[in-house]
């Protein structure tokens, strides 16, 4: 059973399934016209490829230069116009919502001290947001974390992020989709080019580009052989998704592990109307790894030339 917990923003608001409407009858069109200002970020995974970093620690909230990866991927959301963030999480990982809590002891403090400067990228964050969580409670797929935010997202087109991706780079993933939902108001899928030896690794898509970096998709093959793949463009941890979405969820089959994915339920969204694919222009970072974590850390540390300037020296000590 999903419960949905303590919502942060400006003032504290709780929400209740009695509050959420119930079906509404409207049509395709009205459905997909309406302004998309959820969000929908799966976060409840235990970071196996990161541990023993984060077998206490989410691996969500490890530091990418001077802010949790958790952050980030808000920030970019509310840059694109996004005001309710729902959180779904596992027990366990309460600290991914007491980051974005300022009626702590910490705060507190700061402000006695005149030293709240220090926390000013969360406080005007949440200015701008209001971020909720519900509960994956068992640990089965992409598709079912989705799934328990459905009571929270209601009847709307909602944006959907994957919590271990950031992306270094303009325009942002989240406003690239909401660009081409504003202009074809369907599904919008973040795709992002790779060479044709890894093609293997990802989820690709296949389709007939209808504007420039954007294309209908028709196909989507999840890890195929590279003479097998219909394109080299990938899925890439970013989504807009129409509430059909939910119902596909329903009818998905489960997969190895009694896992629902995602990428199935999109399958049958497809045979309902159409998804289309943006190629991403932003750099994307995966933070799962300790590999690919350092190397986010140190991207991001390139766009502060000071930072960078200092960085060198260490580096260069080190050869």
């Amino acid at each position: 059973m999903n419960s949905c917990r303590v919502r942060f923003s400006g003032p504290v608001t709780r929400v209740s399934k009695k509050e959420v409407p119930g079906p509404l009858k409207r049509t395709l069109r009205e459905t997909n016209q309406m302004q998309l200002k959820k969000a929908v970020i799966p976060a409840a995974g235990f970071g196996t490829r990161m541990l023993p970093a984060a077998k206490a620690v989410p691996k969500e909230l490890l530091p990418v230069v001077d802010r949790p990866t958790i952050q980030y991927i808000i920030e970019e959301a509310a840059a694109a116009g996004i005001s309710d963030v729902c959180l779904v999480t596992a027990r366990g990982k309460k600290a991914l919502e007491e980051h974005f809590n300022l009626k702590s002891e910490v705060v507190d403090r700061l402000r006695a001290t005149k030293k709240d400067h220090l926390l000013k990228s969360v406080v005007d964050l949440m200015q701008k947001v209001t971020i909720s969580a519900v509960f994956q409670e068992d640990q089965r797929g992409l598709g079912h974390a989705v799934a328990q935010a459905r009571d929270h997202v209601g009847n709307e087109p909602f944006l959907c992020m994957l919590g271990d991706a950031i992306f270094n780079g303009e325009p942002s993933p989240s406003s690239q989709l909401m660009d081409a939902y504003r202009k074809f108001g369907t599904s919008v899928i973040g795709l992002e080019e790779v060479p044709l030896e890894k093609v293997s690794r990802y989820g690709i898509a296949g389709g007939s580009f209808v504007a420039d970096g954007i294309i209908k998709i028709d196909q989507l093959i999840e890890k195929p052989k590279a003479d097998e793949a219909p394109s080299r463009l990938a899925i890439a941890a970013r989504y807009i998704l129409t509430p059909a979405i939910f119902e596909c969820l329903d009818r998905t089959t489960p997969g190895a592990g009694r896992e629902i994915q995602l990428t199935d339920a999109i399958r049958l969204l497809m045979e309902q109307e159409a998804v289309h694919g943006v190629v991403l222009r932003a750099k994307r970072h995966d933070i799962g790894n300790p590999l690919d974590w350092l190397r986010a850390n140190l991207a991001f540390a390139h766009r502060d030339p000071e930072l960078w300037k200092q960085l060198m020296t260490t580096i260069d000590a080190l050869r």
